[in-house]
């Protein structure tokens, strides 16, 4: 029932139909309310915390999934690359503890969060997640007094962390009819202000441009990200790497072999669309976001080859059955974006005053 309801909004949030026309007067007040928190933190009404090192975040306004884990993997790498020696704080999604914890390439998943192990097993740098982001962002400076800028995963509406730069990012589906929750798929007003927008989509049309920029910003200023893949790992052996231009030559030589590919991600299709680029046919199996794998869902499932995410991989490992079923490959995928947007942000990041 609940996937069916997600399924209906989901489909209603991209027009203005009659659903999303019912709910809309009780988005005007969702709206209301959020302005009017965000107005309190900023005239100091509400408290917001401001660490000693400069804090980006890395959110979006766009409900579910757009991307923003392979971002903010690339913007720790830039970072890294300036100079600068960063790290990453999470509210960690499912997390069991409120306190602050680090968390390593081998953290339980259901413990700390999905997307924060994958983070510390792609970047190395350190990892901290805790209910509320400024306790996470001291307790990882206190453990590691060398990181000189942090960098949260989501995190935009979490004003009780003070930051230095926002940046906001949209997929394919741009503001989708526009309006904010629950008649539209908006957290905010598309007119929110911020200082880099990124659009993760194959292709940055005028229009899909046009739409995610807030009023007043120039032409071009939207910044496109793409995530690429060239090919799968062995989930039991990640050093066994098969290129996806060779599975899917073999797909279509009529071997007969029978490929699946699972994402318990935001946007399952974006996954799937990015293997049909590449040439392959897959049985596709959508699952819930940070879908926890404990029913098994390929015990039955005939397939030859399970291509999976790198998200879904974290959680698949601390299966046994899963870990060891020789089917299961990995797809890593990497965010391609103009490295002039990371000249840009660290050009605002070296204009900050550390507290």
């Amino acid at each position: 029932m609940a996937s069916s309801l997600e399924t209906t909004f989901s489909r209603e949030w991209l027009r203005r139909g009659p659903l999303a026309c019912a709910l809309w007067p009780v988005s005007l007040l969702f709206r209301g309310l959020a302005a009017a928190r965000r107005a309190a933190f900023a005239a100091g009404r509400m408290p917001s915390e401001r660490l000693p090192v400069p804090v980006v975040v890395v959110g979006n306004i766009f409900i579910g999934g757009t991307g923003k884990t392979p971002l903010t993997i690339w913007l720790v790498e830039a970072l890294r690359a300036a100079g600068y020696t960063p790290g990453v704080v999470s509210r960690g999604f499912g997390g069991k503890d409120a306190a602050p914890r680090a968390v390593a390439a081998t953290s339980a998943p259901a413990e700390v969060g999905d997307e924060p192990v994958l983070i510390a097993a792609r970047t190395g740098c350190p990892v901290f997640v805790g209910r509320k982001r400024a306790g996470a962002g001291r307790a990882l400076l206190a453990a590691h007094p060398d990181v000189d800028v942090i960098v949260t995963d989501d995190g935009l509406q979490h004003y009780a962390l003070a930051r230095d730069v926002e940046i906001v990012l949209f997929d394919g589906r741009g503001v989708g009819n526009g309006w904010t929750l629950p008649a539209g798929p908006l957290r905010e007003p598309p007119s929110r202000r911020r200082d880099f927008t990124v659009v993760n989509a194959p292709a940055l049309t005028p229009a899909l441009a046009a739409a995610v920029a807030p009023p007043g910003t120039a032409p071009g200023t939207p910044w496109q990200m793409r995530l690429a893949g060239d090919v799968a790992e062995r989930l039991a052996q990640r050093a066994d790497q098969l290129a996806l231009a060779d599975l899917a030559r073999r797909a279509g030589e009529g071997s007969g072999l029978r490929i699946a590919a699972a994402a318990g991600i935001g946007n399952p299709g974006r996954f799937f669309a990015m293997l049909r680029g590449a040439g392959l046919q897959p049985l596709e199996i959508p699952l819930p976001d940070h879908h926890d794998f404990l029913d098994r869902p390929f015990a039955a499932l005939e397939a030859d080859i399970i291509l999976v995410t790198e998200k879904d991989a974290v959680k698949c490992w601390q299966i046994e059955e899963l870990r060891n079923d020789p089917r299961i490959w990995v797809v890593p995928v990497s965010a391609r974006i103009d490295a002039a947007l990371a000249d840009q942000i660290v050009e605002k990041i070296r204009g900050c005053t550390p507290a």
